[in-house]
């Protein structure tokens, strides 16, 4: 019944994370101790292992010398094997240890006897203890229990006899006698739960705290360790030396005997096999091609030759860190650096060589092994999915972001909803005891008003549980232009949101983009925000306007997330994890409430089972929710998913809700705090559909979906857009409804995760700069059509010396490829109208807004570098049949019978669709800051659909992808103003029907209309400062109030009809327009120079601040 109980209470499976709570040390005094010690310590089997050997060798076939034999042996524990091979003295020492134990524990036992037998006479120290006098003569009880407990717990010397000496004779039978005496020695302390978790048998076993947690990935190999690189801790140990002569000083006392486990994706040092917080970790990543010295590639991993040939080591290089370790023999050093190696670069992931595009990351999805992405539009959409996400956070919490505001209210109207706000979320989690991790990034004040100090005060107040880091430190690092600009929530390991979205003050938006919020109902304080009016010097007062509400309108805000589920959120977990121990070790080396993080490793192949039936757990596992289930798992149900190969799905299981096969979308029927979406009507491609593009061959990469019939078009399918649009299923399950159509289907895909990130930013020893690749290869493999929203776009052509990445080079050479094929192809680009930066066009300090506006300009439509220019040259007045650029603009009235206003709907998406097949998303701007690598860091994610769905393309059937082509949709049904019983009209984007009669025509009166009204700039009209002077001064005195960019309309609105003068309310003529989009103003300003000059301080910045 006892060994019952310690099996349950020391159960390991709850030890997750590192940053969960380790299990306090035994004392010194107690370490021999079995069972009788004031606390248990820790364990690491929760049911017995067993073993088999599979061979016994010799070192020479003449020797006949047992203690020379080496035993090969197969370990095997629940779904995990490992092999290890054992001498006969490695087993003759740990029966020694065993033995020793046993003798100290007696001891100790039979001083806590006598100890109590003296304190019920009432002498020694005395504790008050109640007795009756009839339970005296009962205290025998215990002795002889323990007694025969210790009996049982005793390893019999006759079992290690035979291993040591085993019967003489023939020669040939000593390896097989000596085999059954080693099977029958270990069946004696594999068998006994307390002996198979003592230190000497794990030891013996080479396991740890680590070695059974499938979130980490396989076991392999562990041992003990001598580091120099680490601080000095405490051990209990001192005797732990790199070599077993002590004639010999060659162990200084600065190294240190510690723990090391090697995962398939890192290497951990760990005090003690029984902790679960690694003193430090190597988090394995893309080595560079070749050492630079002609040797070859550079390993992981590498012998050190020293000239004390006592001295046995290896070093460990990694990102920027290279480790020295020791061990005590040439053949161990050998076995270490044969399987970090190994591990390094073990399929599927390869974490030290680059996959397709240079990433760090694999392609995922080619098996079915969870992949899942579902998008959003605009903040409302994803601020309440990523509330509802972290309302349902079982462990922990990893958010990352260029800004990030505690008092922001996750759900609206902001009055009913007051427990909505991001701190109190985060402080009830943190309170259940979830850990919270918080990457900031640390702005240059002087440059921008952000206050990350702010921030991290008032996140560090709400509980312990939470941490923060500001990243980078200037001084020290020497970095002042770049930044970190990810925008990343991951929650439990199951669900990451990544995009354009900071969870910061003027983000929050719906479909609609309304200028105006009096009083406030949706926008509270500095939430109502217009970066072009007013930056708020200080932000800490947030419930206090910085703008006057009545006077001017908010810059509405348009923005694309998503949410992923199975092996790619673990990636982008693993870029967090790499980030965060960088920016611990650089920022608080020594500071232990801010613990070191280890990535999780998502099993796909299962490295260490040998044949496929070997893969075999028992049902009772799955059934009774052992270990192997993670206990605090988000969305519980997923994790027999999460590891397919582990543990497979039931096959009497009930199907997935609302038709999708995968546990990852929140659409569960039971949750309470779902992502309902739309479920499709269209008829998906049946299973035999091949997958396409995911290796990492670039020039393999196919991106389409092609009709597998002969290309006869099917009546039926255009028929049916509409009534797949209308009539999907927007049932309320008890979270956010959409009716707005601003969030997408679940769908399971095939995607990589791609990032910007270097030395500086990540600690990698090489650039990584897989997102620049994926644009310029997608653009090379789009076979129709091209549609890109993004915050900037600066690019360069070919010979381009100053602006360095390419994504315009690729769009140029695809777009006069198409011409020279006489094929349709078109490039839509939406960008601000815009930079989201403070200051009138003519002002003093609007310096970085002409900057940028320079920068785009050169690249669009302004000099021998831009991609309109050379198209001219090329393609005359075709041009715009193949590309244009366009902004989008919002109005309405400021409050009840105010002044009617516009402003620009700021486009901070970051995507790109390439033929309604696939998708990128992140965080990355086109610009050099955001594509190098070199500079800000950056994340993103390229999803090809693998549901496909009968659509249009050319005005011939395709098939395109669910991600994809919703996705499109819902933004053009937003920019168009399209209903759902219209989409059939925007379904195919290439047509004369669809891009001219519907797209350029919609801008074109659009555009026309706020002309008309407001006279609102930037436009085609005003060519240089001094006529944008003249404008500014004429609409004031006009209209007596009026916005920096012309935003106020005048209360009646003159038109001219056959020499008439008519007047008309504004808004009867704002009426007419549909959606938000315009075209974006290609002549404005085209007379000015709008480089800074020598008088203004961004004059002596260097430019790439600004490109």
């Amino acid at each position: 019944m006892e060994s019952e109980q310690l099996i349950s209470t020391g159960s390991c499976s709850g030890s997750r994370y590192v940053q969960m709570r380790s299990e306090q040390l035994m004392s010194p005094s107690s370490l021999f101790s079995f069972r009788h010690s004031s606390f248990e310590p820790a364990r690491i089997f929760d049911e017995l292992p067993s073993a088999t050997i599979v061979s016994v060798s010799r070192p020479d076939a003449g020797d006949i010398s047992p203690m020379l034999l080496s035993y090969t042996i197969e370990f095997q524990y629940k779904q995990f094997k490992w092999r290890l091979v054992k001498k006969a003295s490695h087993v003759f020492y740990l029966h020694f240890a065993l033995k020793k134990r046993a003798f100290i524990e007696e001891i100790h036992e039979k001083q806590e006897q006598v100890k109590e037998w003296l304190q019920n006479l009432g002498i020694g120290d005395h504790t008050d203890v109640v007795h009756d006098d009839e339970d005296v003569d009962d205290e025998t009880v215990p002795l002889h229990h323990n007694d025969e407990s210790a009996k049982n717990r005793d390893v019999p010397s006759g079992a290690a006899l035979p291993i040591i000496r085993p019967v003489l004779g023939r020669q040939q039978s000593i390896s097989d006698r000596s085999k059954i005496a080693m099977q029958g020695y270990l069946n004696h302390f594999l068998g006994n739960m307390d002996i198979v978790n003592s230190r000497e048998v794990c030891k013996f076993l080479e396991v740890s705290m680590l070695s059974f947690s499938p979130e980490y990935g396989p076991k392999l190999k562990e041992d003990f360790v001598m580091v120099k690189h680490l601080p000095k801790f405490p051990k209990d140990d001192p005797s732990g030396k790199c070599c077993p002569c002590r004639w010999f000083n060659c162990c200084n006392d600065n190294w240190q005997k510690v723990w090391a486990v090697l995962k398939p994706g890192f290497l951990a040092f760990l005090s003690d096999p029984f902790d679960t917080q690694p003193l430090d970790i190597i988090v394995f990543d893309v080595l560079p091609g070749s050492d630079g010295n002609g040797d070859g590639c550079v390993s992981l991993a590498k012998e050190i030759k020293d000239r004390n040939p006592l001295r046995h080591a290896f070093k460990v290089a990694c990102g920027s860190r290279s480790i020295k370790l020791r061990v005590k023999s040439g053949s161990k050093v050998k076995d270490w650096v044969a399987s970090i190696n190994d591990a390094g670069l073990r399929p599927p992931e390869g974490w030290c060589h680059p996959h397709r595009f240079g990433s760090f990351a694999p392609p995922r999805g080619l098996a079915e092994d969870g992949s899942q992405a579902q998008w959003f539009v605009d903040g409302r959409a994803a601020f309440e999915a990523i509330a509802s996400a972290i309302e349902d956070a079982k462990s922990e919490i990893f958010i990352c972001g260029w800004w990030l505001c505690p008092e922001l209210y996750m759900r609206r109207p902001f009055h009913t909803h007051a427990s909505s706000k991001l701190d109190s979320l985060l402080e009830a989690k943190a309170r259940e005891g979830v850990q919270i991790y918080i990457l900031l990034y640390k702005e240059v004040a002087l440059a921008l008003k952000i206050n990350s100090v702010y921030s991290k005060r008032k996140l560090l107040g709400i509980h312990e549980n939470v941490r923060v880091l500001r990243y980078p430190d200037h001084f020290s690092s020497g970095v002042y232009l770049w930044s970190h600009h990810e925008k990343l929530v991951i929650v439990d390991y199951q669900i990451c949101f990544l995009g354009g979205l900071d969870l910061c003050f003027g983000r929050y938006d719906t479909a609609e983009h309304k200028v105006g919020d009096c009083p406030p109902n949706i926008w509270p304080g500095k939430d109502y925000y217009n970066p072009r009016e007013s930056e708020p010097n200080s932000w800490e007062d947030t419930m206090k306007d910085e703008l006057d509400r009545e006077k001017y309108p908010r810059m509405p805000w348009h923005d694309v997330h998503c949410a992923i589920w199975g092996p790619p959120c673990r990636d982008v977990a693993r870029h967090f994890v790499q980030r965060w121990n960088y920016a611990k070790r650089n920022k608080a080396p020594n500071e232990q409430a801010i613990p070191l993080l280890m990535p999780q490793h998502h099993m796909v192949i299962p490295h260490y089972m040998g044949r496929n039936s070997d893969v075999e757990i028992e049902n009772k596992n799955a059934s009774n929710g052992k270990d192997m289930t993670r206990q605090d798992s988000f969305l519980s149900r997923s994790s027999y998913q999460d590891i397919p190969l582990l543990i497979p799905q039931e096959p009497n299981e009930s199907p997935r809700p609302n038709g999708v096969d995968s546990p990852h979308c929140l659409s569960q029927p039971n949750s309470n705090r779902a992502f309902p979406f739309r479920k499709t009507k269209i008829e998906t491609v049946g299973p035999d559909t091949p997958m396409r593009g995911f290796v990492d061959d670039f020039d393999s990469l196919d991106l389409h979906g092609k009709l597998a019939s002969d290309g006869v078009a099917h009546p039926a399918i255009r028929s049916s857009v509409p009534e797949w649009w209308e009539t999907q299923e927007r049932e309320n399950k008890g979270g956010l409804t959409d009716e707005s159509g601003q969030v997408g289907p679940c769908s399971s895909c095939r995607c990589q995760v791609i990032r910007s990130v270097s030395q500086w930013s990540a600690g990698t020893s090489q650039v990584e700069d897989s997102i620049h690749s994926a644009y310029c290869s997608l653009i090379d493999k789009a076979e129709h059509f091209i549609y890109i929203e993004n915050q900037f776009f600066i690019s360069g052509l070919s010979g381009d010396e100053i602006i360095r990445n390419r994504v315009l080079e690729a769009l140029f050479r695809r777009i006069m490829r198409a011409y020279n094929d006489k094929k349709c192809f078109r490039v839509i680009i939406v960008i601000p109208l815009l930079p989201g930066f403070q200051g009138g066009l003519d002002d003093a300090g609007a310096a970085s807004v002409r900057a940028v506006m320079h920068w785009q300009y050169r690249t669009i439509c302004r000099g021998h570098n831009s991609i309109l220019h050379n198209l001219y040259e090329l393609l005359g007045p075709k041009t715009h049949d193949y590309i244009s650029f366009y902004g989008l603009r919002a109005y309405g009235k400021l409050f009840d019978g105010g002044p009617v206003a516009s402003s620009q709907v700021y486009v901070h998406s970051k995507i790109m669709i390439v033929d309604d097949c696939t998708t990128l998303i992140g965080s990355a701007n086109i610009n050099d800051r955001s594509l190098l690598g070199s500079r800000d860091s950056e994340i993103g994610l390229l999803i090809e659909d693998k549901e496909l769905v009968n659509s249009y393309m050319g005005g011939k059937p395709w098939k395109a992808g669910k991600f994809s082509l919703s996705l499109r949709l819902s933004l053009w049904s937003e920019h168009l103003g399209v209903n759902a019983g219209e989409m059939d009209q925007i379904i195919d984007p290439t047509v004369d029907s669809t891009y001219k009669d519907i797209w350029m025509a919609t801008a074109k009166t659009n555009t026309t209309i706020y002309q008309d009204v407001f006279s609102c700039v930037p436009n085609d009209f005003i060519h240089s400062r001094a006529a944008f002077r003249q404008s500014i001064a004429f609409w004031k005195e006009k209209v007596g109030h009026t916005t920096i960019d012309l935003g106020i309309a005048p209360e009646t609105v003159e038109s001219h009809q056959n020499g008439d003068v008519k007047k008309a309310d504004p808004m009867e003529r704002l009426e007419s327009i549909k959606g938000h989009l315009v075209s974006f103003p290609l002549d404005f300003m085209l007379k000015e120079d709008l480089r800074p000059v020598f008088n203004e301080s961004e004059y002596y910045a260097s430019p790439q601040v600004f490109h």
